[in-house]
């Protein structure tokens, strides 16, 4: 097995596990901060 090629499956397993938690926990975020703001408003 050759480690480039071990590597770059690696590097896009972990973007696309990071991509998989981050963006609906950014949404959450984004959802959470305008609901707040809406309630203190």
């Amino acid at each position: 097995m050759n480690t480039e090629d071990t590597t770059g499956s690696r590097t896009a397993l972990l973007v696309f596990g990071w991509a998989w938690v981050g963006i609906p926990f950014a949404y959450g975020v984004y959802a959470l901060i305008q609901k707040v703001t809406l309630l203190f408003a």
